[in-house]
């Protein structure tokens, strides 16, 4: 299919006179109403239908989206060389592959940590914690939700919601409803809790490196990403079973290490803040200053492993003679956790991010910008992005609106950061944190036990936005910046 799209967009490249290009006004070139443009978004739109129907064919992805932004910018350049003008193309592309680097580099640093974390067994510690404490189902239910709330603002919502799964799937075995409930619970949550931090979702993310929204003012979706959550954990809680779960679970103790990790991921994120609330500088280049934390207490580490491994070897274990904590496992390598990161989704991002920017750069994204925002007004196109986001990932929706750059206030900025982060909890495939447990809960957490719950999470939802537009009254007057 995209061989003959390819074909048929070069064919009617060259045979078309040059006077039915687009109009060409200061070097840029309206390509909407031109074949390429069409063509184009023809491509993004294929290859998101194959990015939606991953979980039945199995293809990464990333591979789609790679390709489609291979094609777009490609038939882009064609265009702008023909007209003598390649530099236009060059510097437009370049724009967009240095927003990808900087959300690339923070992101990875993050995950980076988030795999030492699980190395060390921190996340398998909670879990055993929490297994053997012979909670009820219901008390589960709310404190694994809860758990998710205050993570996912730290750890993100999908890494999250993988956590809490372990959790559900280890309390609820034989309890399909539990599950289910349970499951739903932690992915509003772990939205939720997204929406009120940088670090808690790539949007959230997105908009503070842009320079939208300081750190702090993050928080003033605190509230409306709370109500967003216990408004329908208020309502399911009546549904799930009131009893106490029959299971047992082995003590996981964290590895040696572990704690001094998690302060050092703490002190990369005061790095990444500082870096850009008091030197202007981009917070990525704080993060890969903490990656720089990691790797020399991964040295230490690695090599005080070694001493520990041939002292053993030349003297015993004899006695209580060893100077280090005895840990069995193999050295802690740095570059493992880096080999882990979710480089599926790093290299999606990638497609995203040059996709959509390039159907930016054609003209599309302004035309939908003065659709949306200029005819229906910030407030309802700001709830509708929140609604798309339900079906679409929510990834390109605020990467779109990043690029559109409407003139809003800090309040409506808010909003869209609010709806964009929480709107995918309506339906299981509208986040990563829904994809990843529908994955993780096989046949016990699936679209439709969702669905069925869906507009109890419209309803908070709802009252989220209802919320954020009442205490944050005085924002909604304020200017960005």
């Amino acid at each position: 299919m995209n061989k003959f799209i390819l074909i048929g967009i070069i064919i009617s490249s060259v045979l078309l006179p040059e006077t039915v290009f687009a109009a060409e006004s200061n070097n840029f070139i309206e390509l909407t109403s031109h074949p390429v443009g069409y063509f184009s978004l023809l491509i993004f739109l294929l290859s998101y239908a194959l990015v939606m129907a991953e979980e039945f064919t199995d293809l990464r992805k990333s591979k789609p989206v790679i390709l489609a932004a291979g094609i777009i910018w490609g038939m882009i350049g064609y265009i702008y060389t023909s007209r003598g003008i390649p530099e236009v193309a060059e510097v437009a592309f370049k724009h967009n592959l240095l927003d990808f680097a900087e959300l690339f580099l923070f992101l990875l640093v993050a995950m980076t940590y988030v795999n030492a974390m699980d190395e060390r067994q921190v996340f398998q510690a909670l879990r055993s914690w929490l297994v053997r404490k012979g909670f009820s189902y219901r008390q589960l239910f709310w404190m694994t939700g809860t758990l998710a709330f205050f993570l996912s603002p730290v750890i993100d919502n999908l890494t999250t919601a993988l956590v809490m799964g372990t959790v559900i799937l280890a309390v609820g075995k034989g309890n399909p409803r539990f599950v289910g409930l349970a499951s739903i619970n932690v992915v509003v949550a772990a939205n939720s809790g997204g929406a009120f931090s940088p670090f808690g979702d790539i949007t959230t993310l997105m908009v503070w490196q842009k320079g939208i929204i300081d750190f702090s003012g993050f928080f003033a979706l605190f509230i409306p990403s709370a109500v967003n959550y216990l408004v329908p954990a208020l309502i399911i809680n009546f549904a799930v079973p009131d009893k106490t779960p029959n299971v047992s679970g082995d003590h996981v103790p964290m590895r040696r290490g572990a704690i001094i990790i998690i302060l050092l991921f703490i002190a990369t994120i005061i790095t990444a803040v500082s870096f850009h609330n008091f030197l202007s500088l981009p917070p990525m280049l704080g993060m890969m200053t903490g990656l720089a934390y990691l790797k020399f207490f991964g040295y230490y580490l690695k090599i005080t492993h070694i001493r520990t491994r041939d002292y053993r070897k030349k003297y015993g274990t004899i006695g209580d003679v060893l100077p280090i904590r005895k840990d069995s496992h193999e050295a802690f390598d740095v570059f493992h956790r880096l080999a882990r990161a979710e480089w599926d989704t790093l290299l999606f991002f990638y497609g995203v991010v040059l996709s959509v920017g390039g159907l930016g750069f054609i003209g599309y994204l302004g035309l939908v910008s003065e659709t949306m925002y200029v005819n229906l007004g910030a407030t309802y196109s700001n709830v509708i992005v929140g609604l798309l986001s339900a079906v679409v990932d929510n990834i390109p929706v605020m990467f779109a609106v990043l690029s559109m750059n409407p003139e809003m206030s800090q309040g409506q900025w808010l909003l869209v950061t609010l709806t964009a982060g929480v709107g995918g909890s309506m339906l299981s495939i509208g986040s990563a944190a829904g994809v990843a447990l529908m994955g993780q809960a096989r046949g016990q957490y699936t679209f439709f036990v969702h669905l069925k719950w869906t507009p109890i999470i419209a309803l908070g939802y709802a009252a989220s936005i209802v919320t954020h537009m009442w205490i944050n009254d005085s924002l909604f007057t304020r200017a960005v910046g």
